[in-house]
């Protein structure tokens, strides 16, 4: 008898039924936690001759996009929130630019799995077709969101309508894409959960922190709202500390905050400085959330252009002035500080 109850423990864990699957959401339901432990290989960046097939993305339909309304166009900076209210937002870019594979920082991912913190990740198309495993698993977990990042990193201030248009259309496309690969997952099917990962992006992150009127406008005609920052980590400087990133994030905290840092791999120290902030954020009272969750928890902070401390101090693209070979990131360039 004590066998056939060890059997049928083992069993039980081994295939779990549909009730308690559905428990344990879609996310636990498809991987077991050790497919979901980052590794230390997969954070490096690699170089790549390879562009990406845009072809299968036109082909992607699409559902219909509902305009921004008014009160919501512009760059969002922040939110103002009512006073009882102390909530902040994590947000994570994760960019890629052709001849490039950037990486996944799944040591980010895993500290904020393990201290239950929300966030949103700015992916890029790109990187959403050459990381799609673990794509699938953000879009699982049901404590981040993710938005786009534009297809390739292209500066969208400075660009042609055609590349605009792709850079907007063809992202919405690859989510989409690994979105319906992920829901045909043999664990997704007919998971009643599986409908909560919505069908669109609602937000989205203009690579380099450069926008115009035109890339603003025609980011919320394709119903994404732009979202900016107010708290700049500096992370993909390799020089800058845990413990620097983590006391400008300490020091600048603010109800509302929007804090912009990176997990493909180029925020360099960012696990270990959000280690050491998340606890004492905790214990001044802040709760997490995603930036739509903050959206709706007050009134947006909104400028009509995009910089990153003050309005005007954005530089040129960065891209002309980098070597061959180093990270595509602005703030690898300026510091957090300029």
């Amino acid at each position: 008898m004590r066998r056939l109850l060890y059997i049928a423990a083992i069993l039980s864990w081994a295939w779990p039924p549909l009730a308690l699957a559905e428990d344990q959401g879609l996310l636990n339901r498809c991987w077991a936690p050790d497919a979901l432990a980052g590794t230390d290989r997969e954070r490096l960046s690699t170089r790549s001759h390879g562009k990406l097939d845009l072809a299968p993305l036109r082909q992607q339909p699409l559902p219909a996009a509902t305009p921004v309304p008014p009160e919501l166009r512009g760059s969002i900076r922040g939110v103002a929130l009512p006073p009882e209210e102390k909530l902040i937002a994590l947000t994570f870019d994760l960019c890629e630019t052709d001849g490039d594979v950037a990486g996944y920082d799944g040591r980010i991912v895993d500290l904020l799995r393990a201290q239950g913190v929300k966030a949103t990740f700015f992916a890029g198309g790109k990187w959403l077709e050459t990381h799609k495993e673990r794509a699938w698993q953000l879009m699982a977990d049901p404590n981040f969101e993710i938005g786009s990042h534009g297809l390739r990193h292209y500066d969208l201030s400075n660009t042609s309508d055609a590349n605009l248009s792709d850079e907007i259309v063809l992202t919405e496309a690859a989510y989409a894409q690994t979105r319906a690969s992920l829901l045909a997952k043999q664990c997704a099917v007919g998971f009643a959960q599986a409908s909560e990962v919505p069908e669109r992006m609602s937000v989205m992150r203009f690579p380099y922190g450069r926008c115009s009127a035109k890339s603003l406008a025609a980011v919320a005609d394709a119903g994404l709202v732009a979202i900016q920052w107010d708290i700049v980590t500096g992370d993909p400087d390799p020089h800058r500390s845990a413990k620097a990133i983590a006391n400008t994030i300490l020091a600048q905290a603010h109800p509302g905050a929007i804090i912009v840092a990176h997990a493909n791999g180029r925020g360099w120290h960012t696990a270990d400085a959000l280690a050491l902030a998340i606890p004492k954020l905790k214990e001044q009272g802040y709760s997490f959330v995603t930036v739509s969750e903050l959206l709706a928890a007050g009134k947006p902070v909104i400028a009509a252009t995009c910089y990153l401390n003050r309005p005007g101090d954005t530089p040129r693209h960065v891209a002309k002035l980098q070597p061959k070979g180093a990270p595509h990131d602005l703030f690898s360039i300026i510091g957090p500080d300029q």
